[in-house]
């Protein structure tokens, strides 16, 4: 890791931890990304612990601490996500700064789960029977999800984005003006608007409706799954917000759209849903759609961060897009 983040980074988070009911004995920075993740072992415990330090200007404290909120209600319901820790003052989040640089962030801490991210699972098996039964066992999850949040009476003060027509489509979508990033051509840029014309009114056509919109985690794929013994638990609520369950359904499958066994794979998400969740004929019509939408929301995403510009990973999701826009394979 790189040391001049933890130079940069660390000493906040020890002051975040003075806050907390935990003693430190070790503080490792061991991610880098949206946020800046450290993992902490503590004195006296079996259990180590996850502390954040949260982007400012992502989310406000508000909510933060829906989210927080949304989770312990997630798992009353059976759903396996890490333990939030209070602050003494029992709080969820505690503000610092970050010496040298005028910033400040919020920190929160939950428990560390030991166990293997299924991304990296999945990379070292190539029997794609186990990928289906792991793709199976995602669409459970995001059932759950659902059925939960579908029936939950949300409490007074909760606040939480909406990724509805307006926040994936309309003129300041929530993830960036996907049709302006800047490695775009000017006919790739009327392509994609005419593509999110398209959408749009697909998404006008389907409409809202407590059996398809509701709380989602909006970001379900293998790299926010942790395999802890025979269970699967979800981590990073990041990007949860009000928006439509095959959405979500989308954000699991989108990073394998071009693989071959992608109709297995969305097969398999699909039967797990259903299981737990039924699905209308229109809600699965409605995929391909959605993964349009969750393609360009993450051109979106990567318009604003210039570090990824011209990536592999870039190019080979705008060529996709395009093409889905071309084709109108909706």
């Amino acid at each position: 890791m790189d040391g001049t983040l933890e130079s940069l980074y660390t000493p906040a988070a020890l002051r975040a931890l003075e806050s907390f009911p935990v003693e430190p004995e070790a503080v490792e920075l061991v991610a880098h990304s949206e946020n800046v993740t450290f993992r902490v072992s503590a004195c006296g415990s079996e259990t180590d612990y996850v502390l954040r330090l949260h982007r400012p200007g992502y989310n406000s404290i508000e909510e933060l601490n829906s989210e927080r909120i949304w989770a312990a209600a997630l798992k009353d319901a059976g759903i396996s996500i890490q333990d939030s820790l209070l602050t003494n003052k029992g709080q969820h989040f505690v503000l610092v700064e970050i010496p040298g640089s005028g910033e400040q962030r919020y920190a929160g801490m939950t428990s560390w789960l030991e166990g293997t991210l299924l991304n990296d699972y999945l990379d070292m098996k190539a029997d794609r029977a186990e990928w289906g039964r792991m793709f199976h066992r995602i669409g459970g999850i995001a059932a759950a999800i659902h059925n939960q949040s579908s029936g939950w009476e949300v409490p007074p003060g909760f606040v939480r984005r909406r990724i509805d027509l307006e926040g994936l489509l309309g003129e300041r979508p929530h993830w960036g003006r996907f049709w302006e990033h800047e490695d775009l051509t000017s006919a790739e840029r009327a392509v994609l608007l005419r593509g999110r014309r398209h959408v749009r009114n697909a998404l006008l056509a389907y409409g809202e409706t407590p059996d398809s919109f509701s709380l989602i985690h909006a970001d379900i794929d293998p790299f926010n799954i942790v395999i802890c013994g025979d269970d699967l638990a979800l981590i990073d609520f990041d990007d949860a917000a009000y928006g439509w369950h095959m959405y979500e359904i989308a954000s699991v499958l989108i990073d394998h759209r071009s693989a071959p066994e992608f109709d297995v794979l969305s097969a398999a998400v699909l039967d797990g849903y259903r299981e737990r969740r039924p699905l209308e004929k229109r809600d699965i019509e409605m995929l391909p759609a959605f993964l349009l939408i969750r393609g360009m929301a993450i051109i979106g995403w990567l318009h604003q961060r210039p570090e990824h510009a011209n990536s592999e990973y870039f190019e080979a999701l705008k060529n996709w897009v395009l093409e889905a826009c071309n084709t109108g394979g909706l």
